[in-house]
């Protein structure tokens, strides 16, 4: 439910698209990026209703490492080599995969679906704000500061603020924002350990998954009980998610990456909350008031403004 920046950018990686002409054109494929992961909030959502967050999360990561490993056997690619790549990828997999996912399932037992995916927008702000901690090539610039400036005021007034946060549940969105951030710190990871790889993008999300499916399979051994029922609608949710929300989707934002640039494909994180909205309020009755939209429309705004740059230095 978050683009990839990080590897995307990667010099290294094999031009996925050049061999071959994709049979959709990249708007009908951003499109479909676009309500495929607006309406995995909905999905955590419904899952939820039948399974465990743990379970919800373990069961999309499982039906997505199927996807990704189907096509890595159809590519004929390999899984990466060495202890040490592993190693980065299992931390990427927590902090990508295994905990925000988790984070936003746990979170939607608080809040609506339309105010987890709110939440979700924030994650290049968040990404913007550590990376100039930790990447010395990111420089603070004026647009930079205005830009998170912008898109936390967007926060608090998703949040009400001016009425002492009452407006939402304070855990709930407490987790989903944590969620966010850690989207941006795995983003970050990733970037400083496995640029250069040399690993296609492809084989690298598949192990990211298949050790992300360890880990929660770790976890929720230890924190759940087996289900005693399988409810379809739940159980129906949770495979969508997983097939669609995650295997599919990566692989369709992997493709519109090699074909229009990372930048381009970024901007999908501006339309899934709109989309989560729609879905929330249409389908499960969600209730919004006016601070809700405009309060989003203020976050975008924010995370649009930090990710810009001025004329010259885009020439």
């Amino acid at each position: 439910m978050t683009t990839a920046p990080a590897p995307a950018t990667d010099p290294a990686a094999p031009p996925l698209a050049a061999s071959r002409r994709p049979l959709l054109d990249w708007r009908v494929r951003f499109t479909a990026l676009s309500i495929v992961w607006g309406f995995s909030f909905l999905l955590i959502k419904v899952g939820t209703d039948g399974f465990a967050p743990l379970q919800v999360t373990l069961g999309r990561m499982a039906f997505g490492s199927a996807v990704l490993v189907a096509a890595l056997a159809l590519r004929r690619e390999r899984l990466p080599r060495g202890a040490r790549t592993w190693g980065h990828i299992a931390v990427a997999a927590f902090f990508v995969n295994a905990l925000p996912f988790s984070l936003f399932a746990y979170a939607e037992l608080h809040i609506s679906s339309s105010l987890a995916g709110i939440c979700n927008a924030t994650s290049p702000l968040w990404a913007m704000l550590l990376a100039l901690v930790a990447l010395r090539e990111d420089r603070p610039t004026r647009r930079r500061v205005a830009g998170l400036g912008t898109g936390f005021a967007g926060v608090l007034i998703v949040l009400g603020a001016w009425r002492g946060f009452t407006g939402q549940d304070p855990l709930g969105t407490v987790l989903a924002l944590a969620a966010s951030a850690s989207y941006a710190v795995g983003w970050i990871y990733i970037r400083r350990t496995l640029a250069g790889h040399g690993h296609s993008h492809l084989s690298i999300a598949g192990t990211q998954l298949l050790l992300g499916t360890a880990q929660l399979a770790v976890a929720a051994a230890l924190f759940t009980s087996v289900p005693t029922a399988l409810p379809i609608g739940p159980l129906l949710a949770v495979g969508t998610l997983g097939v669609l929300g995650t295997g599919l989707a990566m692989l369709m934002q992997h493709g519109l990456v090699a074909d229009v640039g990372p930048t381009t494909a970024h901007t999908v994180t501006y339309v899934i909350p709109v989309i989560a909205t729609a879905a929330g309020v249409a389908l499960l009755g969600e209730e919004l008031t006016w601070n809700t939209p405009v309060g989003a429309a203020v976050i975008l705004a924010g995370a649009a403004l930090s990710r810009s740059r001025p004329r010259a230095e885009r020439t």
